[in-house]
């Protein structure tokens, strides 16, 4: 008796055989690229990035001029004009929550005024409702083992429930923004209740949205089967939320934005566009990286205090010899930061008071000694176009870690914070489109004449 093929999973033999020949009849010598001057990934030998669009929105920093020639510097990031780490310095200094208030900065600009916050604040706790028997009808419904396309059909899904779904006039643009920013927590969350209930076997718990919590707070009160979280956890939350809220637009899940906003689609087509960008694990995925790298470290390095033992770990690593043999030192190194990438700096001094507070002494000595042999030991070991150092991706999963998150909500967070983002240049893309952005592919294919089938070998 044949076996039986299930058509939503198996690969057949003849998938593999046409696979092979895509493989082949797709592939396209490297040295074609340099030929023609294509910028691989939109990116030159350097790394720098294509210029092709401009923005108010935010500024990546990474390198100054030292007698007229370009050279490394200390990586900045800047929301508006405003540089993020003066945010969070403010925001630790008068302790209190901060991503709605640079949600409104995103959005609209400006720092707002102590009455223009609250009533913003007001707005997005009033967007936090989803329509009726949402959660049961949608959510629960065929949960996926994803949760971040989970998110994205839960955003595609709403379109149905908008009247206005198709108007790209910015009032109403801004409108569905502002809502989709409030439910993204519930929607991801919700996600993985359902998930870890008939996935996993785990009592299902779904508690009601609330209207006066800060985001962070809402957020642990949602996951949180007792809804029980400290001050510092959420300080801390909302501190990470901040930093990914939003990083220039030339990032994938931005440009995404950009690019799918200009063809005049929906806003529920641009986000979940956005929200498939980010879920690749070149992108949104990488902290998840990091963490199950020192899971490997702790498990096969005997010593985490010596220099000797981490860093022979390292060099496997680079040498395809460890972990998952990919030759990659995960949570170090970035597209544009070389010096230090300022999301890691103004996150580092609080990951030390949780990790005191929750005893992670020990792990953290091990994260700063990596993080101090990691660039000296790729320098060494690669051929180097510039410097590397640890990256945000480096402490936020850690972060995670020691907050006690599900990893199947580490990159749906991470949307949670960059819908803020990815809203606030939908609305740039379309306050000054004239045009739909569409780049030039060079074929270098040859041209053939037509074969009659009969003709055909």
């Amino acid at each position: 008796m044949a076996e039986e093929i299930n058509v939503y999973s198996d690969i057949t033999p003849e998938i593999e055989e046409l696979a092979q020949m895509i493989s082949k009849t797709d592939y396209i010598d490297p040295e074609l690229f340099t030929r023609f001057d294509v910028k691989r990934g939109l990116r030159d030998l350097n790394g720098k990035g294509v210029l092709t669009g401009l923005t108010r929105i935010s500024e990546i920093v990474a390198t100054k001029e030292v007698d007229g020639e370009t050279v490394p510097a200390d990586g900045r990031l800047y929301y508006r004009g405003y540089n993020v780490e003066d945010i969070i310095k403010g925001l630790a200094e008068e302790d209190r929550f901060g991503f709605e208030e640079v949600t409104y900065l995103l959005l609209f600009g400006a720092l707002p005024t102590k009455k223009q916050l609250k009533a913003f604040t007001k707005q997005l706790f009033f967007y936090r409702s989803l329509p009726t028997s949402f959660v049961r009808d949608i959510i629960m419904k065929a949960p996926s083992r994803d949760m971040m396309n989970t998110l994205s059909r839960s955003v595609l899904t709403l379109y149905s429930y908008d009247d206005r779904a198709d108007d790209v006039s910015l009032p109403n643009v801004l409108r569905q923004s502002m809502q989709l920013i409030s439910l993204f927590p519930l929607l991801s969350i919700y996600g993985y209740q359902a998930y870890n209930h008939y996935h996993e076997g785990n009592s299902l718990v779904i508690h009601p949205p609330k209207r006066n919590l800060s985001t962070a707070e809402h957020i642990l009160y949602l996951l949180r089967p007792d809804s029980q979280y400290t001050d510092l956890e959420a300080k801390l939350l909302d501190i990470c939320l901040i930093l990914h809220m939003e990083h220039g637009g030339g990032n994938n899940s931005s440009f995404t934005t950009h690019v799918v906003s200009s063809s005049m689609t929906d806003t529920y087509s641009v986000i979940a566009a956005a929200i498939g960008s980010l879920k690749g694990p070149r992108h949104g995925g990488a902290n998840i990286k990091v963490v199950h790298m020192f899971d490997d470290i702790e498990a096969n390095v005997k010593d985490w205090t010596s220099d000797e033992e981490v860093g022979n770990y390292l060099k496997k690593l680079l040498n395809k010899e460890a972990f998952d043999n990919a030759g990659l030192i995960y949570g170090v190194g970035h597209a544009i930061y070389s010096k230090s990438d300022p999301r890691a700096k103004a996150l580092r001094g609080f990951v030390e008071k949780l990790a005191k507070a929750k005893g992670y002494d020990k792990e953290l000595a091990l994260y700063e000694k990596v993080e101090e042999l990691a660039p000296q030991i790729i320098a060494h070991e690669r051929k180097m176009y510039k410097g590397v150092s640890v990256n945000v991706d480096f402490y936020s999963g850690f972060v995670y870690r020691m907050l006690g998150l599900p990893e199947e909500l580490y990159t749906p967070i991470f949307a949670m914070a960059r819908i803020v983002g990815w809203s606030a240049h939908r609305m740039e893309e379309l306050a000054g489109n004239s045009k739909i952005i569409r780049p030039a592919y060079k074929a270098v294919g040859p041209q053939k004449p037509y074969v009659d089938i009969k003709h055909r070998k």
